[in-house]
């Protein structure tokens, strides 16, 4: 089959899953591409979820009740996009059943996040993930069986691969990474409504793509629909699409998606190793949409909650914490 084929059949699949309600994908046509700021759009042309109780929802109901409109209105172009729902740790059923569910009533996919690989983030600010190899099992299973028979997009275990191929994670556990993830991409695939992106860092963290193409393939890339991009970063749209197709070529014309979720002004100047934690003068990126301008590129997805800590530095709580005047920043640098 010739990667035209491919990309052809990929298209229809991806607009069948996500229930697009036009041929563009989301019906808008004002989303900017990379380098450009965001720019508010009515969420009811994307097919992806908004959760209505987002910690964002949630800010912009206390900023009303305190008088304060402006930063209310602010926060709505946050609050009013769709954003990737993390589950925790512990059994993650009951929240991906919830977030389902909460999409399907309004015609819409949920973009999941699995995110719980054991030595996860070797021991840094997000460190955790399960216990062992058969923790690790259970918990993908719960989060598949979540699923069950509803529709969404997983973004599958961001950094996994990454650091094996930069050598974070010790050599001991490449062998056992690579099964856990290619079975999790196993048992998400056996439920017919999820698209599967394994995480593949961004085109700062791992210059080499062909290294990373091999580990991709060792940890079952090949199963999945494809990979995922720039994940709770920074890099620029445009770099990250030319990034993603030398992967693709490597990659047998893989499809992937890109986090667009705080890419607005790029990444901070600086060493790549000192600008991703809470990094000051980002802004939001092109909102979330399938309209992407490349026939390899799938979606441009906000993986990364918007207005979250990336860890205790710059003055920010614990990874995944929200931080409302973060966030207020990264919105009012938007537009």
């Amino acid at each position: 089959m010739s990667a035209r084929i491919r990309t052809l059949i990929a298209t229809l699949v991806l607009g069948v899953l996500l229930g697009c309600t036009s041929p563009d994908g989301d019906g808008a046509g004002t989303e900017p591409r990379g380098g450009e700021r965001a720019r508010p759009a009515s969420a009811a042309k994307s097919p992806f979820w908004v959760d209505p109780g987002s910690p964002a929802a949630r800010q912009v109901q206390a900023y009303k009740q305190q008088g304060r409109a402006e930063d209310a209105a602010l926060l709505e172009r946050i609050a009013s996009r769709p954003v990737a729902a993390w589950p925790p740790g512990h059994d993650p059923g009951a929240d991906v059943r919830a977030a389902v569910r909460g999409a399907a009533a309004g015609g819409r996919t949920a973009v999941l996040v699995a995110y719980n690989i054991p030595h996860r983030d070797c021991g840094q600010h997000s460190a955790g993930g399960a216990a062992d190899a058969a923790a690790y099992e259970r918990w993908i299973g719960s989060f598949a069986d979540g699923i069950g028979d509803g529709k969404a997009v997983v973004i599958l275990e961001p950094d996994a691969v990454p650091h094996v191929v930069d050598g974070c994670t010790p050599p001991e556990m490449h062998e056992e990474r690579f099964r856990l993830i290619s079975g999790a991409i196993a048992e998400l695939k056996r439920h017919p409504g999820v698209r599967v992106y394994l995480d593949a860092g961004n085109s700062a963290w791992i210059t080499d793509p062909g290294k990373l193409a091999h580990a991709l393939r060792r940890a079952g890339v090949g199963a999945a629909d494809g990979f995922a991009l720039n994940v709770s970063n920074f890099r620029r749209t445009d770099e990250q699409l030319a990034y993603g197709r030398r992967l693709s070529e490597l990659l047998d014309g893989a499809h992937f998606v890109v986090d667009t979720s705080r890419n607005g002004n790029g990444p901070l100047p600086g060493a790549p190793n000192e600008v991703w934690c809470n990094p000051p003068g980002r802004a939001l990126g092109e909102p979330p949409t399938t309209r992407t301008g490349d026939e390899r590129a799938d979606a441009f997805l906000w993986v990364k909650r918007p207005g979250e800590s990336d860890g205790p530095c710059r003055g920010g709580p614990e990874a995944g914490t929200w931080w409302p005047d973060y966030a207020l920043g990264l919105a009012r640098r938007a537009g």
